[in-house]
């Protein structure tokens, strides 16, 4: 049924070719959310159609950070009630935002007819975008390395806290030897200088180096900012709210950068593939 489904929705969407990047951490408080919506910004801004999936599916908070009013969620979607497109919010500069639920529904308990609702949702996406931001949950559910393991590049977050660098760890970890997945982009984030960005880095590829075969990229270190915090009272971007700040330069820098990661050629370009990958994760490992 599920493979089914899967190559009906490569027949339907054969020629969109999507960059997917998933925006992780492991640990909650590291600032992947702001990361993420800055970026899509960012991106935005270039002239790039992006939008952000919030795939904390129990907390969610992306609308929340923009000051956006949301009627319908996912778990609209997943209940039959109306389309994708119906639930999609409008950011700043026309980012896309399919909002989440909170505290209500998790991807580890839907069930087969929602998950195939789910991938039939993203198959019959009517929105052109460039670029799918996932913004998973913290932690290392199922549900995150799910979500994680079907995107084309991971974006891991960490920032100099002992917990942040053991959770990451512990994230890489799982989704290397159980998922096989070999290639991380870490952001370090709230740090005092590049230099301390460098040593964090180091600190995670130490560990890395010695115990699992990945291969780490540093791809942005970005500087504590306190107009990080007086954007977010705002409900703002902070690219938006306070453009020249050394934060705001910084997500730039990334943006930028990631704009230039090549987008697989099929079936890993692909918005359905990240979709049959994700649901067909979850079936397997519901009947295991």
């Amino acid at each position: 049924m599920i493979e089914d489904q899967a190559s009906s929705l490569r027949r339907m969407n054969q020629s969109r070719l999507i960059k997917v990047i998933a925006v992780t951490g492991g640990k909650g408080g590291v600032g992947k959310t702001n990361i993420t919506l800055n970026t899509a910004i960012a991106m935005a801004k270039k002239g790039k159609r992006v939008m952000v999936l919030d795939a904390d599916l129990g907390l969610a908070n992306v609308d929340v950070m923009l000051g956006l009013r949301v009627e319908k969620n996912l778990s609209h979607v997943l209940s039959g009630e109306c389309t994708l497109d119906d639930v999609l919010v409008m950011g700043p500069h026309g980012i896309l935002i399919a909002p989440a639920t909170s505290g209500t529904q998790s991807m580890t308990e839907l069930s087969q007819t929602e998950h195939a609702g789910l991938i039939r949702a993203f198959g019959e996406l009517r929105a052109d975008i460039d670029v799918l931001l996932v913004d998973t949950a913290a932690g290392i559910s199922d549900m995150v390395l799910s979500f994680s393991r079907a995107s084309q590049d991971i974006m891991m977050v960490v920032c100099d806290e002992p917990t942040s660098l053991t959770d990451a760890y512990a994230l890489i970890k799982l989704l290397n030897r159980e998922h096989g997945v070999f290639k991380f982009k870490i952001v370090a984030n709230m740090v005092r200088n590049m230099r301390e960005g460098q040593e964090l880095f180091a600190k995670l590829s130490k560990v890395t180096n010695r115990f699992l075969d990945v291969a780490l990229e540093l791809v942005a270190t970005i500087p504590y900012d306190e107009n990080i915090r007086k954007s977010v009272r705002k409900q703002k971007a902070i690219v938006d709210a306070y453009p020249a700040s050394p934060a705001a330069v910084a997500i730039r820098g990334l943006a930028d950068k990631a704009l230039t990661w090549p987008i697989p050629n099929q079936p890993g370009g692909h918005l359905e593939f990240f979709l049959e990958q994700l649901i067909a994760e979850k079936v397997v490992g519901g009947q295991g």
